[in-house]
């Protein structure tokens, strides 16, 4: 792997340090540090990052890996440099803090298309000629048409109300989707059922689609399955705080997902900091990208080669002609 990775545990010990009890760790100066907060997708793009620093900028790379506090954490302290994805919408008030008190930059926004709501398959209004399957509800397009369409969805287990599929059980976003289903009046027709964990959820709908069958839950995006098949999110109103706040009949209000660096690196690294303002994607990439891992049962540096291949048109914007001539040289290489 380009990256090198290491936990806060190995860092503190090789610092003789208690988990950051007596400050913030320290590296080389050349050696710029990505946040790896758990999910593929921000190992995605830290490959890609990286593969651009180490080999068109010449700077090492290290990823420091632990939960979201923690590395945000550590992005303000500045013993990591460099945030691919901060989901702000996860700890506003932190995030608002930080950029407000100067501890961090905000350099470019990643990619501010992500949402999460409710699905179908796309099959269940437009069909699938090749599977021969013909479309189950052509009109339905948006939440509060559900109603109608109960029977459709009809819960196995209860054959006189349809089934939503909710969030795994303990996300924040559970409350909201029950919410949902009670305050567009669907619990009359529906039952809200909770899927027990996100790889039953995935499967869930996985097997349904496979098999041609009508299903509809909660789903979000960007994820490997959402690049993989053909989903249509279903519409409402646009977020308007105060009546989501009584019953939650508008849609989630959706945050850009952006790239983030410590203060100092802009005086450090103007050069880096310059590269990463130009770093724009979009959640259909980072489907397809996280689709290409699970498809090819592969890692995110894999994906990031796979990127780099196949949007030249896109990151070559990103970086002067120079930079973008030795990483298409080291790409090559590696291939």
């Amino acid at each position: 792997m380009l990256l090198k990775r290491f936990s806060f545990v190995a860092l503190a010990a090789m610092l003789g340090l208690a988990m950051f009890a007596g400050g913030c760790a320290q590296v080389e100066q050349d050696t710029l540090v990505f946040a790896d907060a758990g999910w593929d997708s921000i190992r995605f793009h830290n490959d890609i990052a990286a593969f651009i620093i180490e080999h068109g900028y010449g700077y090492s790379t290290e990823v420091m890996a632990g939960s979201t506090p923690l590395t945000f954490t550590s992005l303000r302290e500045g013993s990591i440099h460099i945030y691919m994805e901060t989901w702000q919408e996860t700890f506003q008030d932190t995030y608002n803090e930080a950029i407000e008190s100067g501890d961090i930059v905000e350099v470019s926004v990643n990619y501010d298309d992500a949402r999460g709501g409710f699905y179908v398959p796309t099959f269940v209004i437009e069909g699938d000629p090749d599977r021969g399957i013909e479309p189950m509800a052509p009109d339905l397009r948006r939440v509060d048409q559900l109603h109608e369409y109960w029977e459709l969805f009809q819960d196995p287990e209860d054959s006189s109300k349809g089934r939503i599929i909710g969030s795994p059980p303990g996300w924040e976003v559970d409350i909201i989707m029950e919410g949902k289903v009670e305050g567009y009046g669907l619990d009359e027709y529906y039952n809200y059922f909770s899927p027990g964990s996100d790889t039953a959820l995935s499967t869930a709908f996985l097997t349904a689609y496979e098999q041609g069958e009508p299903i509809v839950g909660y789903y979000w995006e960007p994820t490997w399955l959402m690049g993989l098949y053909d989903f249509t999110f279903l519409e409402e109103d646009e977020h308007d705080p105060e009546r989501f706040a009584e019953d939650y009949t508008t849609m989630i209000l959706a945050r850009p997902v952006t790239v983030t660096v410590h203060k100092d690196l802009p005086d450090t690294h103007p050069d880096v900091v310059e590269f990463l303002s130009n770093y724009q994607t979009s959640t259909q990439i980072t489907n397809d990208a996280l689709a290409y891992m699970h498809e090819n049962d592969v890692g995110s540096y894999e994906a990031a080669l796979w990127f780099l291949e196949n949007y030249e048109d896109l990151w070559t914007q990103w970086v002067p002609e120079d930079v973008a001539d030795k990483v298409k040289q080291a790409l090559a290489e590696e291939r």
